[in-house]
């Protein structure tokens, strides 16, 4: 235990001492000036501090130095009633405040009793209360905005992290201040029973037990225990203001000090109006002008002074700001800056700028969370920052969206027009501007608002621009995820599950599957929009086979067939009934026997001309489909299911490929079609 801790540890001890063992009048009096040096450190700290939460202890200490402020009351009503002597220091402030009258002394005490308890206690109590609500009511709006700056790239991960536990800080330290702003009144008010209770129990003793006169015993008593309450009074209203000054403290980048000398002072002007006002009440009132005149005199040359400051600083903060800016320029780190990739842009002509300006109603910071959080649930990755920013070079109402510094999508937005889609049948009453949807390419038309209401009769789809704006990020992502999860990234999402499974994650990494082979594994589901977020059955899989082989392609496999029950669901409909594509027996054989083994891997070997007509029969299947409005799945046999997707990726990148054992047994499969050659 260090000295400090020892120290504080000592300190309750003895306020616990004071309430019992009756203390010499010499210690009172040390302990006595102690509690009034604590009390005017507590107060100075409170008006240097810029923020409240630079003095986040202040609630607990408020509690601590009430207790010994009550003990001292304690034990100096234990020695005035018992002795008759309250110490020196007691005795001092008494013969100094009463000044040879005792009624003088007491209408003292009591205008003190009356400015803590009424004035500055019942005020702070009130404005601790309030800023307690409305601190725990703001707190969802600062979460949203952290999110936002987050989302917007303003704001790094950990300096996010930083904030959200700050407005965490702020929503305790507020109530802990509702709570210790009872102790403040709750002090006021004992204070003054003590008095009544030193000043009638002091004369009845003086009395009845040490033979005085009513005289004598009044002014004795009366003394030590004026004396008294102003010497427990003083550090109380000293720790009341402080209680004052850290409730009602603004967020600012200065102490009081700094905040009153700068903002009270920030007009002149006003100097100058102030000073002809006392002037003019010295010309005008009988107040002598050897009073007021040099006041206003003063205030002259302050507002003088005040005025010309601001002109020479504004000078120089300019003069500081060129420097910076040269000496960042000439700095090897303004170049090394350069060499950073954003993991995901998205860039808008200034025409889209309403999109991403909340002052103009612009949601689209708020949709992106919401993305991020969609695609977290629906991929189990964590998409990186998406950083908003406008390009001039763009057209105004066009927008593109960047993955690794690299263009994946483009588009253009009317914001004053809706996007409405076609049900299939095109009504020529229906006028607009002829598009193409962003996100799927079905063909749109942007029309005007009063065209609303009549588009959706006829049955388009009617949508706002930022939901297609939205919707084409969600799509675009969504078919580059796997680009997104990198090492790093597979890193965190091992780190997460070891959290919950650490013997499964010992298990498989780093023996006997590297990070990097992990990220291989899960890359490969993303690719084909198979979600990972059950990590748990994908390491359990991966636990089992990484034994014996650490063939990626190979271990994807067996990952997909684990994950048979997943895929089922997210193809089939109702969960009963999958309608696929299925290859003839000469096809599937064909591709089998094309299968070249290796002590590099396997891959597929054939003839391009074969390829060339098995591309055409899923072709026209496709085709034939799109026509009855359904959707295309292929299914195979498992040993050729890779090889599958190879041979049809560049071609047909949205059709899903899947085996046969990633089926679930109990589903219908209802073959639409046959690929044959």
């Amino acid at each position: 235990m260090s000295a400090r801790d020892l120290s504080v540890l000592l300190s309750v001890i003895l306020i616990v001492a004071m309430l019992i063992i009756p203390f010499p009048t010499w210690l009172l009096s040390i302990l006595i000036m102690l509690n009034i040096s604590l009390a005017l450190l507590v107060l100075l700290t409170s008006m240097n501090m810029s923020e409240p939460l630079q003095f986040s202890i202040f609630p607990s200490l408020l509690l601590l130095l009430t207790l010994f402020r009550l003990g001292l009351n304690v034990s100096t009503t234990r020695s005035i009633l018992s002795t008759g002597d309250g110490g020196g220091v007691v005795e001092t402030f008494g013969t100094f405040v009463v000044g040879g009258n005792v009624i003088v002394g007491l209408v003292v005490f009591l205008i003190l009793i009356i400015i803590q308890f009424v004035v500055i206690t019942k005020g702070s109590e009130r404005v601790s209360e309030v800023a307690a609500r409305f601190t725990l009511d703001a707190m969802p709006g600062k979460q949203m905005s952290i999110d936002a700056d987050l989302n917007a790239g303003i704001i790094s991960e950990h300096e996010a992290r930083e904030r959200r536990e700050k407005v965490s800080k702020e929503a305790d330290f507020y109530g802990a201040m509702d709570g210790a702003s009872k102790f403040v009144k709750g002090d006021a008010i004992a204070g003054i029973i003590i008095v009544i209770i030193n000043l009638v129990f002091g004369i009845l003793i003086g009395m009845m037990q040490q033979g005085m006169s009513i005289a004598d015993a009044a002014s004795h008593f009366s003394l030590l225990t004026v004396g008294d309450g102003i010497v427990s009074q003083i550090p109380a209203l000293l720790i009341s203001t402080a209680t004052g000054i850290v409730v009602t403290r603004a967020a600012s980048d200065g102490n009081i000090g700094k905040d009153i000398t700068s903002q009270l002072l920030a007009y002149p002007k006003m100097l100058y109006v102030t000073s002809g006002t006392i002037f003019l009440l010295g010309l005008f009132t009988p107040i002598n002008d050897l009073l007021t005149i040099p006041i206003a005199v003063l205030l002259l040359l302050g507002g003088y002074s005040f005025s010309q400051k601001p002109k020479s600083n504004l000078d120089q903060l300019q003069d500081l700001e060129e420097e910076q800016q040269t000496d960042t320029m000439k700095s090897p780190e303004s170049v090394v800056g350069l060499l950073n990739v954003d993991p995901i842009e998205f860039e808008f002509g200034y025409g889209l700028i309403p999109l991403a300006d909340t002052n103009q109603g612009g949601d689209l910071l708020d949709r992106i969370v919401m993305i991020r959080r969609q695609l977290a649930l629906e991929l189990g990755v964590v998409i990186p920052v998406v950083r908003i920013r406008d390009n001039i070079q763009l057209q105004p109402n066009e927008y593109r969206l960047k993955i690794k510094d690299n263009e994946m999508a483009r588009g253009e937005l009317l914001l004053d027009h809706f996007l409405a889609m076609s049900p299939g049948v095109e009504d020529d009453t229906l006028d607009g501007i002829d598009t193409i949807e962003p996100a799927f390419g079905l063909p749109a038309k942007w029309i005007s608002e009063e065209m609303k209401e009549q588009a959706e009769i006829f049955g388009y789809t009617v949508v706002d621009p930022p939901s297609v704006v939205s919707t084409h990020i969600t799509e675009v992502i969504k078919a580059n995820a796997h680009e997104l999860l990198g090492r790093q990234e597979t890193k965190q999402l091992i780190d997460h599950l070891k959290e919950t499974y650490p013997i499964l994650v010992e298990e498989v990494t780093p023996n006997p599957l590297s990070v990097g082979e992990v990220q291989k594994v899960l890359a490969k589901l993303l690719r084909e929009n198979v979600s990972i977020r059950n990590l748990p059955i994908i390491f359990e899989t991966l636990a089992d086979f990484g034994k014996m082989t650490i063939d990626t392609e190979l271990l994807t496999e067996y990952v997909r067939q684990a994950l048979a029950r997943q895929i089922t669901n997210q193809y089939s409909q109702n969960g009963s009934v999958i309608k696929v594509l299925t290859l003839s027996g000469k096809v599937e054989k064909l591709i089998a026997d094309s299968i070249q083994q290796t002590e590099h891997g396997n891959y597929l070997s054939l003839d391009s001309t074969m390829s060339q007509e098995i591309i055409k029969s899923i072709s026209l299947q496709i085709e034939q489909l799109s026509i009855m409005e359904q959707s295309s799945i292929i299914l195979c046999s498992p040993n050729i299911r890779m090889y599958i997707r190879q041979l049809i990726e560049r071609y047909f990148p949205n059709i899903p490929v899947i085996s046969y054992n990633e089926l679930e047994t109990n589903i219908e499969v209802q073959s639409v079609g046959v690929v044959n050659i």
